[in-house]
């Protein structure tokens, strides 16, 4: 080895034995494996820290989820013990759930928008109108170049889409503006839709009652697979009998129950996908800022004209399970404005901007119709049944307990209703799970996962 190799060699920290000789190669063979196996092992490492922490944030979507998969056999088990009058007073039955489901998903695509963007879509019930409208009209066969026949999956996605192309003809005029005039001429565009519905013979015999779902009852599955479809319906929807040999009957409400429950999760997780991408960080500076995000060189209009897409499907989504799990669908039910103002409410309670708290927001508004309506048991049945009639027929001030309990409690949900709502805006307005967030300094997952990884250590 020459001197020159020499020097070279002890300037770069190595030997001539190092850069010289017959192992020479080999040496450097294995320096290179070795550096790939620490690389690799680097790599595994920070995949499985990655994949440890996203179930760590994700325990409490996983808690949501079991207590909405067992409470239907719990309350049904509730409702052949002694218990069985407060069950049924106090706990939502399963039909409620399933209506839950439905506002739940809807509210949640309002929030999309209005929450993550700041632009408060007042007709966003036109969009899930045209969800529910699409899928009976589908399978009705009244829909031209689409047969009848067609799984109501792919239906449910093409009205979606359907859905997303009429939000960017509406956005492309209505972010002209913003603020309450944005909230206005989305809310006048709505009243169009609802006005051409509720008059237009050809949706129906009889429009201003809706359209009726004639056609083949719609399934919830792999398209063109059977065997692992599941109807959806009250009386049409599929049952199960003495599942795996354990003598579990499983109605046909229920099975709806968890058919449209997974898609409303898919939905969900499919939002809060885009909401923690990139896109939805550019969603979350327009809302605290769109001058300065636009500034820095950002298409605040086509963002925002996305983000109404992608809220106009999911809310479609939710018009069309609605649609198929009651077989119909009509101008009030779906594209009435007050469509919108239930859920406006059910996100405020539940926390605008949080996502998931639009759907806590409406299980207690299902919650508290439940308790306070005379369909399902509820309150007023329970208090006529358990007290007296020395106590009922009591009179005060010329009015007896049961006239006031038939005033003041029996159906009186949408009164309480509103009473809560004023008392969330004036003292909790950031909603249930907004509060929470603000005690816990971070979002529950969060918040939960640092604390596991706390008592993990």
């Amino acid at each position: 080895m020459s001197p020159a190799r020499d020097d070279r060699a002890r300037e770069d920290g190595g030997t001539s034995s190092d850069v010289d000789g017959p192992d020479a190669g080999l040496a450097e063979s294995t320096d290179s494996v070795d550096t790939v196996t620490d690389t690799t092992a680097a790599h595994a490492r920070d995949d499985e820290h990655w994949l440890r922490e996203y179930a760590r944030e994700h325990v409490p979507h996983l808690l949501v989820i079991a207590l909405f998969a067992v409470y239907p056999p719990i309350y049904g088990l509730l409702l052949r013990t002694p218990l069985s009058a407060e069950a049924n007073a106090f706990l939502p039955g399963t039909t409620f759930l399933i209506a839950m489901l439905f506002l739940g998903l809807f509210a949640m695509s309002f929030d999309f928008i209005s929450g993550y963007t700041g632009y408060l879509s007042f007709g966003h019930a036109a969009f899930y109108g045209v969800g529910a409208y699409f899928i009976v009209l589908v399978a009705n066969g009244d829909v031209p170049g689409i047969p009848a026949g067609t799984p109501f999956v792919i239906t449910m996605i093409v009205g979606g889409l359907l859905a997303f192309g009429l939000a960017l003809a509406i956005g492309a005029v209505s972010f002209r503006l913003s603020g309450v005039y944005f909230a206005m001429i989305t809310l006048g565009f709505a009243q169009v839709a609802y006005e051409l519905v509720r008059n237009w013979n050809y949706v129906a015999v009889n429009p201003q009652d809706g359209p009726t779902l004639s056609g083949p009852t719609p399934e919830i599955g792999i398209p063109y697979v059977d065997s692992v479809s599941i109807a959806l319906g009250r009386l049409a929807g599929d049952s199960f009998e003495n599942v795996l040999g354990l003598g579990i009957d499983i109605s046909a409400t229920l099975t709806s129950y968890y058919a449209i429950g997974a898609v409303v999760l898919l939905s969900y997780f499919a939002m809060q996908r885009l909401i923690h991408s990139p896109f939805g960080r550019v969603m979350i500076a327009i809302r605290e800022n769109e001058e300065r995000a636009a500034a820095i060189g950002y298409n605040v209009f086509w963002y925002k004209m996305v983000a109404f897409g992608f809220s106009a499907f999911f809310a479609a989504i939710a018009g069309a399970l609605f649609a198929a799990f009651s077989r119909g669908a009509s101008p009030d039910e779906t594209f009435y404005f007050l469509v919108t103002a239930d859920a406006l409410i059910v996100t405020i309670v539940g926390g605008i901007g949080t996502l998931a708290g639009p759907f806590f927001g409406t299980a207690f508004y299902e919650w508290l119709e439940d308790i306070l309506s005379s369909e399902q048991g509820g309150l007023a049945p329970y208090l006529r049944g358990i007290l007296p009639d020395g106590v009922l027929t009591a009179d005060i001030a010329g009015i007896t307990i049961a006239d006031l309990i038939n005033t003041v409690v029996d159906g009186r949900a949408p009164l309480f209703l509103g009473i809560v709502f004023v008392l969330f805006v004036l003292f909790v307005p950031n909603g249930l799970l907004g509060s929470v967030r603000d005690r816990l300094g971070n979002t529950v997952g969060k918040y939960v996962g640092g604390r596991l990884e706390r008592y993990r250590r």
